[in-house]
């Protein structure tokens, strides 16, 4: 029996049993045939990579005024001049609701209002990036996956366990270290398939107990407690889907792992080169379609030999703190081009590059030491039909979330809105 005839699509209701439809939100994906699959053009990837605090203002952005394709690069940005007709440098955005200047990251992605919920001073809404997961990731092992950082609090990226945050505006947690990361993509599982199969049934016999309890109480309950069990049945329903997915895969093996086994206790520079590798892998192997990074910041500054915290270098003045600001900016271009260097050399199956089919985000919510407006934001790659190679400078307070719904639009994702959007950048649509 396959995994679609003994999977168990149904809730377990007061001694009835519910059948659910063959609905992609809850797991099922269409499998195209091998000659389908071997006529498709290579899938369209995106991938999001956060900062926490921010740049050096003075020496990452372009001239306001050099505008168009023929602009100087910033010093900042000097690394990246190889690859300069491959990428556009955004200025201009911000989302309107951010005023929290250490929360470089819990936004970037959302454009929500915190204060959105009534009652509530915390609440989000879905990144773009778990957009691009419901739409793109339904044929793949991971629908997406978050990497992080071991330092996440201490660099500016706020609440959250990556940068990713679900439906429900809730936090997706993400891995903070490489070798981990290497192990969920391609390790091989030593348990036996029948073993796994019954791990995940008695996992979905809890659920079936939970949802049973939860529904026996729900009579009765007052509007907002009601509310609040509503979220709860979603949140089931998010782990019922996880559950079949991983039962979809359970006779699939993982693909064979395009590097060799990162070293332990990667820290700072080397983190995020061998993450940025990792990246490459995933996609490259088709593993995942969507992944986001929220990057070290306090490491990175340690990897490099400065003693300053990371909040404390974003309160640079002409001094250390600012010649560390501005290496800490000049490395993380230099990482960012070997990214794309690895991107442009890896071949897909028709002769084309990574590159090509991966839409990639690179930035922050603050743009420099306390500040909130015009967020950095370096777009690069070919996966979403963008006009690159060019410095864009938008009206002040343009929606960052504008950018994001022009990336969905060009990988064919035709969200009306996202988050605190106006409509799509016409500027750098193709």
């Amino acid at each position: 029996m396959n995994s679609f005839t003994n999977r168990r699509h149904f809730l377990r209701g007061t001694g009835a049993l519910i059948a659910l439809p063959a609905l992609a939100s809850i797991g099922f994906r269409p499998f195209a045939s091998a000659a389908q699959k071997a006529k498709a053009t290579p899938s369209k990837r995106a991938v999001f990579l956060g900062i926490g605090f921010g740049v050096t203002k003075e020496t990452w952005y372009p001239d306001l005024k050099d505008t168009g394709a023929n602009y100087k690069l910033s010093e900042g940005l000097t690394p990246l001049s190889r690859h300069k007709q491959d990428f556009t440098v955004v200025q201009g955005c911000s989302n309107q609701y951010s005023n929290q200047a250490h929360w470089g990251s819990t936004f970037w992605l959302t454009g929500a209002n915190r204060y959105s919920v009534p009652g509530q001073n915390m609440a989000n809404s879905i990144s773009v990036d778990q957009v691009v997961a419901q739409h793109l990731g339904q044929e793949t092992r991971f629908s997406s996956m978050q990497l992080d950082s071991s330092d996440g609090s201490v660099s500016g990226h706020g609440p959250g366990l990556s940068l990713s945050w679900d439906q429900r505006g809730k936090p997706v947690a993400g891995f903070n270290d490489p070798l981990q990361v290497f192990h969920k993509l391609f390790s091989a599982d030593d348990l036996p398939l029948a073993q796994r199969q019954a791990a995940i049934n008695q996992k979905r016999s809890v659920l079936d107990a939970v949802l049973t309890e939860a529904k026996r109480v729900q009579r009765g309950l007052s509007k907002t407690d009601n509310d609040k069990l509503d979220e709860y049945f979603q949140g089931i329903r998010d782990i019922e889907t996880r559950l079949g997915k991983d039962e979809d895969w359970l006779d699939v093996s993982k693909a064979k792992a395009p590097m060799e086994e990162p070293s332990p206790g990667l820290k700072g520079r080397e983190e995020i080169k061998v993450m940025y590798d990792l990246i490459v892998a995933a996609l490259q192997t088709d593993s995942t379609r969507g992944m986001s990074y929220r990057m070290p910041g306090q490491e990175l500054l340690k990897s490099l030999a400065f003693t300053h915290s990371a909040h404390n270098v974003i309160h640079y003045s002409p001094g250390e703190r600012m010649e560390a600001s501005k290496t800490r900016d000049k490395v993380h271009a230099q990482l960012l081009a070997g990214l794309i260097d690895k991107f442009k050399a890896t071949k897909e199956a028709d002769g084309s590059s990574l590159f090509d089919h991966t839409a990639l985000a690179f930035g922050s919510n603050i743009s420099s030491i306390h500040y909130l407006d015009n967020c950095p934001t370096v777009i690069t790659g070919g996966g979403a039909n963008l006009k690159l190679g060019q410095h864009l400078a938008l009206p002040k307070d343009t929606p960052l979330c504008n950018v994001w719904l022009t990336m969905l639009h060009g990988m064919g994702i035709k969200s009306e809105r996202h988050g605190d959007s106006s409509g799509v950048v016409k500027e750098l649509q193709a």
